[in-house]
């Protein structure tokens, strides 16, 4: 008797450790997500990759990541590294992780 192969289906959770796969950023210039500064002429490329960020359908994922690891740098899930620090104050003020505020995220 043969046997049939069954295409293999990814997980659930195979797919959530991919997620930025699916990233809007994926073929974007990176230099957009990790200018020099955020202000000046660096304040052109944040913008750029928020708007990017803002048509992402793994956006929140993407946040998660950057608060769940402290990303100190960079555009994350459509974030700056100064709106990410507040959400890190604020973690502590509240006693919850980064990955714990992270999870409770909705909408950005």
């Amino acid at each position: 008797m043969a046997v049939t192969e069954v295409p293999s289906q990814r997980t659930a959770v195979e797919e959530r450790r991919d997620w930025w796969k699916s990233a809007a950023c994926e073929g974007a210039d990176p230099e957009l997500f990790f200018p020099v500064s955020a202000v000046g002429p660096g304040e052109a490329d944040v913008a750029r990759a928020k708007e990017i960020c803002a048509g992402c359908g793994v956006r929140r994922e993407c946040l998660q990541f950057a608060l769940a690891t402290r990303q100190l740098h960079g555009v994350w899930g459509g974030t700056t590294e100064q709106e990410r620090q507040l959400r890190f104050r604020d973690t502590g003020r509240h006693g919850e992780t980064g990955a714990a505020r992270g999870s409770r995220v909705r909408s950005v």
